[in-house]
């Protein structure tokens, strides 16, 4: 979680700003939950969760090795590890989240992300 430690500070000052935040990263700890609920309540912003679901080992190893990858990113997975942390996933229990399915175009789901977005 220590790497996560950037990312949070930043979320902090831009919420403490008024701005909106999209903070885009697999979520495998309850913690990652539990301080986006609770810099949303402190800075009175809505606290939506996209989870982008996309349960094909195949297809990810080959995104994986063909995306231009950052420094922190991990270049390929095992399959075992690839089960394990999509079933291992952490989802907020107490508002409505939307999964989409990532194997489909952008095109197929981009609209019901920006209706589930701007819903109060």
């Amino acid at each position: 979680m220590t790497s996560y430690n950037i990312d949070w500070a930043l979320i902090e000052f831009y919420l403490s700003q008024s701005y909106d935040v999209i903070f885009d990263s697999p979520c495998f700890y309850p913690e990652m939950i539990e301080r986006g609920s609770s810099l949303s309540k402190k800075y009175n912003a809505k606290y939506k969760y996209v989870e982008c679901y996309l349960n094909d080992y195949q297809e990810i190893s080959k995104r994986l090795q063909n995306r231009e990858r950052m420094i922190s990113q991990i270049s390929d997975t095992s399959e075992e590890e690839f089960k394990n942390n999509v079933n291992e996933s952490k989802r907020p229990n107490d508002i409505q989240c939307l999964r989409v399915d990532s194997s489909q175009p952008i095109e197929k789901y981009l609209n019901n992300v920006l209706n589930y977005i701007d819903e109060e």
